[in-house]
């Protein structure tokens, strides 16, 4: 993989071109910078920025003035090559906190080992209403310990308004609810978002995941996809290495104060 063209690609295609990721959100692009602006149960905040040393401060100012005006929290999505190279800085100095850093990791499907099954005893099915989608988000509260009301609303969004844009999923060990991911589709690009693969303690260690990210890879395929990109954290790297994925920058969420 030319690890420059597929970022640079990625750039293009998912952040400077970004489209609205549910229904109800918009993409608005203002001088340096692109961003999301959605419901209250959405995600608000900025996909891409180019900035420099003279601009990235002012900047900053206005995206907070913006969406305070809105009553939105939000959050500025920072990858590890935007410029300017101190703009991690410029954030924490305007009041912004550092979520933990993520890897973008980026594999072409057709390079993947796809040939993976889940566990015996475990079968995946697919999310298609409001009972599906509870099941997911109270899969992400148990494996992750964190509140899923803004993903529970937004992934209901999508199933019920624009299915064809999601992919979501529920690992079930018998009839228990053990793990569980979702897809981003957005036509007209080259990527297919892989977000949220997570697993109850337990359950761990048994290859779930690792069968969770074939199946998303195999309809992305599919549905004529060349590359699937995951924000990956130090647990998920490995078996997303081993999977074929690999790593091309860093990813960071600073949340707005």
């Amino acid at each position: 993989m030319d690890h420059a063209a597929v970022l640079a690609l990625f750039d293009r295609d998912m952040r400077e071109g970004a489209r609205p990721d549910g229904p109800g959100a918009r993409i608005e692009r203002v001088p340096g910078v692109v961003r999301q602006v959605a419901s209250e149960h959405g995600w608000n905040g900025v996909v891409w920025s180019g900035l420099d040393e003279a601009s990235a401060d002012a900047a900053i100012a206005e995206q907070q003035r913006y969406f305070a005006g809105l009553g939105r929290e939000f959050e500025w999505k920072l990858y590890g090559h935007d410029l300017p190279e101190d703009l991690g800085r410029r954030l924490r100095a305007a009041g912004f906190t550092a979520a933990p850093e993520e890897t973008l990791m980026v594999a072409e499907v057709a390079d993947l080992t796809l040939d993976v099954e889940p566990p015996d005893g475990v079968r995946i099915v697919p999310v298609t209403d409001r009972a599906g989608v509870d099941l997911v988000a109270d899969v992400h509260e148990k494996a992750f310990g964190t509140d899923s009301t803004r993903m529970r609303h937004q992934l209901l969004a999508q199933v019920t308004d624009d299915p064809d844009a999601v992919v979501a999923v529920v690992a079930l060990a018998g009839d228990e609810p053990v793990s569980a991911a979702r897809m981003e589709l957005v036509p007209g690009t080259r990527f297919a978002g892989l977000w949220g693969g997570g697993t109850v303690e337990g359950e761990r260690g048994r290859g779930i995941y690792r069968a969770l990210v074939a199946h998303r890879a195999k309809v992305a395929a599919d549905r004529g996809y060349r590359y699937v990109q995951v924000d990956a954290t130090s647990q998920s790297r490995p078996v997303l290495a081993r999977l074929g994925f690999e790593p091309l920058t860093t990813t960071t969420p600073y949340v707005s104060p």
